[in-house]
């Protein structure tokens, strides 16, 4: 089993990647993880779901976290244009 790592080492190990987590600890409002056990991580969201189930079975919690920032690529006004 992994270290138990806070966020921004975490951040800081696996920049711009998707990571499992396992036993995360949250915040007050269970949005953000505090810290927690590194499992598995790759830049590929799907590689990380589907190897990484296989390594779960020891943790009673997991999470999974992008350490990157979202970049907006979508735009949905032209929706509202066909619901008139």
């Amino acid at each position: 089993m992994g270290q138990l790592l806070n966020i921004n080492e975490i951040k800081k190990l696996f920049p711009d990647e998707w990571v499992l987590v396992g036993n995360p600890i949250m915040d007050d409002s269970n949005i953000d993880v505090i810290s927690g056990i590194p499992i598995y991580h790759s830049k590929d969201k799907k590689e990380v779901c589907y190897i990484g189930r296989d390594k779960t079975s020891a943790f009673d919690k997991i999470t999974l976290i992008f350490t990157g920032n979202f970049k907006s690529t979508r735009k949905i006004t032209g929706i509202f244009n066909r619901i008139k």
